[in-house]
């Protein structure tokens, strides 16, 4: 809109990253390696990225889910939520502290397994499967500004060349 002052908000926007390319590894360990290794040679680490390329969704999947796995895992979340607002209550209850415990840990997993079943039922059998999503990428960079990119490629350069395992903690010790 014409006439709107700029703020600080737009100074919290999100920009590409910036810099030379002086390394390109297939795992997120190997880029984090390589720049712990910058840092062991007192590079200005300040000045590098790691950038994840070609971001994709990964999702593995955990086990078979059935109607005990559903009803179990239910009743242990629910117990274990239960049994905090039991001991809540057990702290402001003056004398039994055993009863607001007990009743915390049974009506948190009771409504927990309800939910779970209610839930579980209304896939109707298109999702008889546990699994964890990650966001991962097909490759990381590490990017380092112009003024020390030379001299990090050939640190980098020096690193691959020595071995995958050189510069680890269990070879200083």
């Amino acid at each position: 809109m014409p006439g709107l002052p700029l703020t600080a908000d737009l100074a919290n926007l999100p920009e590409p990253p910036s810099g030379w390319p002086i390394g390109s590894y297939a795992t997120y360990a190997e880029a984090q390696r390589a720049v712990d290794h910058l840092a062991d040679e007192d590079f200005p680490v300040e000045d590098v990225t790691i950038v994840g390329v070609e971001p994709m969704i990964v999702e593995r999947v955990t086990g078979r889910l059935t109607w005990p796995r559903v009803l179990a895992g239910g009743a242990a979340s629910g117990a274990w939520f239960g049994l905090l607002i039991g001991l809540l209550l057990a702290l402001f209850t003056p004398g039994d502290v055993v009863g607001p415990v007990v009743f915390g840990l049974l009506v948190g997993a009771a409504s927990a397994t309800a939910f779970a079943a209610v839930g579980y039922g209304a896939l109707k059998g298109q999702r008889d499967f546990a699994s964890n999503i990650q966001l991962v990428a097909g490759r990381y960079d590490v990017l380092c500004q112009p003024r020390n990119a030379e001299r990090g490629r050939d640190l980098l350069a020096r690193l691959s060349l020595a071995g995958p395992q050189s510069g680890t903690d269990e070879q200083r010790s």
